[in-house]
């Protein structure tokens, strides 16, 4: 028998079902908007995209890069929303809501245990941003070489006691501010948050743009040539391709329910396409404007821009270094890493604690102090893997436990539970395509196209199911 038509949303205001207590809703449409972009800005947009666009050719890389954001997170994002908004519970119990016949109720598990992988490494992450704020800002690395900040930054890894500091403010600031509840803590802070990341960041732009010989990183980073993706033939284009369609997954953090449980605390005033859209160009903006900083202060200072993950850390310390105020500049632009990690923080931390409320009926306070001794225990083995255990190397010469974690999230957890969304929303086993586009279209704005559901039915599962066997196939057969 179809499912098309089980579970019908709940009206607008309504109770959350099966709990008899209203939903906390988000105070403002742009508190909604700037909390979800604030979830999906975070590492991978201000720290990867940068060093992947300069690895994979610049604008032309960015040219697949939205293309691909657009028609593949996009409607997953959408999916998320919508599961939530019609359920008005986190994962806990959404599945079980929408789908009562429970062939979705393992997912429930899914969301969480992805959150809590991904803060176990995230906020380590974290604190190393927040860390490199006084360090910049005291001159640390004024004149420095690549030799110098790339021996900073090690001993700051093999210092425990130093990783775990940080570590410890990230995770304090994250369920401190969610402990003070959705919108006097999560949506209002979130809020100033995002409007001093994107000061700093045009800020930054402004300084960066203006330097001498900066203009080639602009035209490096702005203008389309594609001959520099096949300088290594079809291969290298190929390998550019999966690249761009992998970071335009990644970015948004879709299939742990991250998106989900906002679209539960969202009303149906607006359609969830137009605010998915909305989310997702937001997302992108910061994308796009963390390349406007760094490609033309590479270039300004004949430094390359591929130098990959010790871009940040070690290769941008010395473009500050030898920058007239470089210290001021640097600590800026550390504040705007730092928030940018910290809003996602923030977000999947009350992802967590809505979970702990909606399926075992805790107040917010208990599933505060409950899941932050549990992130607290879960981060050691991440921060401890570059010094004490140093010697667990899950990949080989040079990985570390935040490798392995990373890789957990990232590869498995995350294109499989997205996979699972396309499931629920599109098949008649889960929730239904019509009870899918009933919920997205619900309000004032953008359309979910009709034309779509072969493409989000069968076409886009093969995309998913793909990205995550490139993904094992790159990390254990090359």
């Amino acid at each position: 028998m179809s499912n098309e038509q089980n579970a019908p949303a709940p009206a607008s205001g309504a109770e959350a079902p099966g709990t008899g207590q209203p939903r906390e809703k988000f105070a403002s449409r742009i508190g909604f908007i700037l909390i979800s972009a604030g979830c999906a800005i975070g590492l991978g947009n201000v720290w990867r995209f940068p060093y992947v666009t300069g690895e994979y050719g610049g604008a032309a890389f960015v040219l697949l890069y939205l293309v691909f954001l657009a028609i593949l997170g996009l409607p997953i994002l959408v999916m998320e929303f919508a599961v939530g908004r019609a359920s008005q519970k986190s994962c806990a119990q959404a599945f079980d809501i929408l789908e009562p016949r429970r062939r979705f109720h393992w997912f429930s598990w899914w969301g969480y245990i992805g959150c809590m992988i991904l803060m176990m490494f995230y906020t380590t992450v974290a604190g190393w941003m927040v860390a490199y704020i006084p360090k910049m800002a005291s001159g640390a690395f004024n004149g420095a070489d690549a030799t110098v900040t790339g021996e900073l930054f090690n001993s700051m890894l093999a210092s425990p006691g130093e990783l775990v500091g940080w570590m410890l403010v990230a995770v304090l600031i994250g369920f401190v501010i969610c402990a003070m509840g959705l919108q006097k803590g999560v949506e209002r802070i979130t809020k100033w948050m995002m409007a001093i990341l994107f000061v700093a960041m045009i800020a930054l732009c402004i300084r960066s743009m203006t330097l001498p010989g900066a203009g080639e990183g602009i035209a490096f980073y702005l203008v389309p040539d594609f001959s520099r993706m096949f300088a290594g033939g079809w291969a290298t284009f190929g390998e550019a391709v999966y690249a761009a369609m992998g970071q335009a997954f990644f970015s948004l953090s879709l299939g742990i329910a991250a998106m989900e449980i906002f679209g539960s605390k969202v009303g149906r005033d607006r359609s969830l396409t137009g605010e998915a859209v909305n989310v997702t160009a937001l997302n992108t903006l910061v994308a796009i404007l963390a390349g406007l900083i760094i490609f033309p202060a590479c270039f300004a200072y004949n430094i390359t821009p591929d130098s990959g993950p010790s871009l940040v850390f070690v290769t941008l310390p010395v473009v500050f270094g030898q920058m007239p105020l470089g210290n001021v500049w640097g600590a800026l632009f550390f504040v705007f890493m730092s928030f940018a990690a910290l809003s996602t923080v923030i977000a999947v931390f009350e992802n967590i604690v809505a979970f702990g409320m909606d399926l075992w009926g805790w107040s917010r306070k208990k599933a505060v102090l409950v899941n932050f001794f549990a992130i607290l225990v879960l981060s050691l083995p991440c921060v401890l893997g570059y010094n004490v255990l140093s010697g667990f190397m899950p990949f080989g010469e040079g990985s570390a436990v935040l490798d392995l974690e990373d890789f957990l999230v990232s590869n498995t957890i995350l294109p499989l539970g997205s996979l699972v969304y396309l499931l629920f929303c599109t098949s008649r086993y889960g929730w239904g395509w019509k009870n899918f586009v009933a919920e997205a279209d619900e309000g004032k704005g953008i359309r979910f196209p009709k034309w779509a559901r072969v493409y989000v039915s069968y076409i886009l599962p093969l995309i998913v199911l793909f990205i995550f066997l490139m993904g094992y196939k790159d990390k254990f057969f090359t």
